[in-house]
């Protein structure tokens, strides 16, 4: 098992702790657990350590292009400091892994992937990299602390950052001395920042965040989920896998048709052509009850898709679930889940669930 650099931090505040993609990281903290951390970052601001979350330097003449030949999205549709959503597929149009690209210049691209996977994004980019291109496994280089909320700006420019900077945007600033890329991103649906300090140096930058926390909250994993599925937001190994493409798994957005080569744009243009099979939809339960992932949807008794996550949802006050459906089933068509033996009623919903406010 491996260990962010905050390790101790979140054990000497007695957070409980889980194994993610081999990493051992804190679920919820004592003190309200997942649903008043939910509330803090829906509300005033929570930060979360995901510094499990992989790192990876491309760096050569014309690594922005040879990149962009590998990912789905189109990078040259963004300009240095600025970073993109874009996925790593394979050869059957599964999603090896979903990044964020950060477009430094055209010679010098960062990824951040998740943790599971970097070594397996690391080892294709490696064997697909022309000789003059440098790929570097920064994994255990900077640690990554998410700050999340309709008061995150305040926090951070209350410790000297400046923030003028649009959605997916990044700089560099320095909180107590110690230098951190500062990236207009998260996963939570809420105005929010991820910090990327040196791996060595993290602990001072979370001291001061959580030195000026107010009444904001640190949260657990537990929070981040409930967070994104209320958005709708995928997570691979549930919506995207190396089985479930993007065109089910409801990142289709993020593939760039019109560029000439990407891994996997075979099979993902035949797919796209013939038309998915199923895709990816909100569903919201009627009956009381918590639906989890890998559980069946029904209509009439038949099973027409399955559950990818689902969750209590702290804003809504009722169960959730994103799941992969037929696509003859519409928005406001009513279904069943299966939930370990309960027939519960669903309506399929518009994602977000709740409004999006990242911008």
């Amino acid at each position: 098992m491996k260990h962010s650099p905050l390790d101790q931090k979140h054990k000497s505040l007695g957070a409980k702790m889980a194994d993610f993609g081999g990493w051992e990281m804190p679920i919820e903290y004592p003190g309200g657990g997942v649903l008043a951390e939910h509330d803090a970052v829906r509300n005033r601001v929570g930060i979360f350590d995901v510094s499990h979350l992989g790192k990876i330097s491309v760096k050569g003449s014309g690594a922005k292009d040879f990149v962009n030949s590998v990912l789905t999205n189109d990078l040259n549709k963004i300009k240095a400091g600025e970073a993109q959503y874009n996925l790593l597929c394979n050869e059957n149009g599964g999603v090896v892994d979903d990044i964020i690209a950060y477009r430094n210049s055209d010679d010098d691209i960062f990824l951040v992937t998740n943790a599971a996977n970097c070594a397996k994004v690391f080892a294709v980019l490696k064997a697909q990299a022309p000789a003059n291109i440098e790929i570097v496994n920064l994994h255990e280089e900077y640690a990554v602390i998410a700050v999340q909320g309709p008061r995150s700006k305040e926090l951070l420019t209350s410790l000297g950052l400046k923030l003028e900077m649009d959605y997916m945007a990044f700089s560099h600033g320095q909180i107590s001395g110690k230098a951190v890329i500062v990236c207009r991103t998260g996963y939570s649906g809420e105005h929010g920042y991820e910090l990327l300090p040196k791996w060595n140096e993290a602990n001072d930058v979370w001291d001061a965040l959580t030195n000026n926390l107010g009444d904001g909250l640190v949260c657990g994993l537990g929070a981040r989920d409930t967070l994104r599925t209320e958005m709708g937001y995928p997570l691979h190994g549930n919506e995207l896998s190396e089985s479930i493409s993007a065109n089910v798994g409801g990142a289709a957005w993020a593939i760039a048709y019109e560029k000439p080569n990407f891994n996997g744009e075979k099979f993902l243009r035949a797919e796209k052509a013939a038309g998915a099979p199923r895709r990816l939809r909100g569903l919201k339960l009627k009956d009381r009850g918590i639906p989890r992932g890998h559980m069946s949807i029904l209509v009439d008794g038949k099973e027409v898709g399955q559950t990818t996550s689902g969750t209590f949802s702290p804003t809504l006050k009722v169960g959730i679930a994103l799941g992969l459906i037929d696509t003859s089933y519409k928005i406001g068509d009513e279904v069943a889940i299966d939930v370990r033996g309960r027939t519960l009623l669903a309506e399929i919903v518009k994602l977000p669930m709740v409004p999006a406010k990242v911008k």
